[in-house]
């Protein structure tokens, strides 16, 4: 299928050009092949770009791309313009898609480890800019607090960090993939039992302590493996494309 013909349709399930981000989304560089093969992974980067071309690729998808608003006045040099070669020269396509893949209610990243943690009656959670990105939802019978940091471990596939300061057993759990320390707020204002994200800053520990909340940091790079993965079988399924996913392993 022709390029074009996929990123239209991603933009619509994905709802792309709704919202704010920190970069555009869908279509980031234009290779020059007819698409067959798809590959996808969390982040781009050279050694992403160079599996996908050995795997025989001809577009590949992640979540984060190589365009951001910080990052635009940058000059084209170094470990840049090797990025862009490695794409451009095998003419690989580059399709990236960031907060919307976060807050699809059935591909994103949140939803489906909402799913994976076992929780119901989930719904929208924490606000970027007037739109949810995150998932919270509950358990019907209230779990240990060591039972959630054992699923999360198993779901993302490593140790979390965990401050376990909440309430046991736990009841109520807000997620927000990534960088989302900052969400933890919206978790206390919620009333929330436990809060899961990727990543932990310095200050984070003494309020999960003060707040009386649990909170679990998986990877930024652990809980946004799931989406990307999930849209790439989705497409593979939907347009008969074949479909690998590519883990460039990343401990934060």
């Amino acid at each position: 299928m022709e390029i074009g013909t996929l990123v239209d349709y991603c933009d619509q399930l994905l709802d792309a050009k709704s919202g704010r981000d920190f970069g555009p989304n869908g279509l980031q560089v234009e290779g020059t092949r007819e698409v067959r093969r798809i590959a996808t992974g969390v982040s781009a980067c050279v050694e992403l770009f160079e599996r996908a071309r050995e795997a025989g690729a001809d577009a590949i998808l992640v979540h984060h791309g190589l365009i951001w608003e910080s990052l635009a006045a940058q000059p084209l040099v170094g470990f840049r313009r090797r990025r862009l070669a490695a794409l451009i020269e095998p003419g690989l396509h580059l399709v990236a898609y960031h907060l919307p893949l976060d807050r699809h209610p059935e591909l994103g990243n949140n939803a489906l480890a909402a799913k994976g943690l076992g929780l119901y009656s989930i719904e929208p959670f924490a606000e970027y800019h007037g739109a949810p990105v995150g998932c919270r939802g509950r358990y019907p019978e209230p779990l240990p607090a060591a039972e959630l940091l054992a699923r999360c471990r198993t779901l993302f596939g490593q140790e979390p960090l965990a401050f376990l300061s909440g309430p046991d057993p736990v009841s109520t759990v807000g997620i927000v993939s990534g960088g989302a320390q900052g969400e933890l707020y919206a978790a206390i204002a919620a009333g929330l039992d436990a809060y899961v994200t990727g990543e932990a800053a310095e200050w984070v520990m003494n309020v999960a302590r003060d707040a009386r909340i649990h909170y679990l940091a998986c990877g930024h790079h652990a809980t946004e493996r799931l989406g990307i993965r999930a849209l790439g079988d989705h497409l593979a399924t939907r347009f008969g494309l074949d479909h690998e996913f590519i883990d460039v392993p990343n401990p934060v």
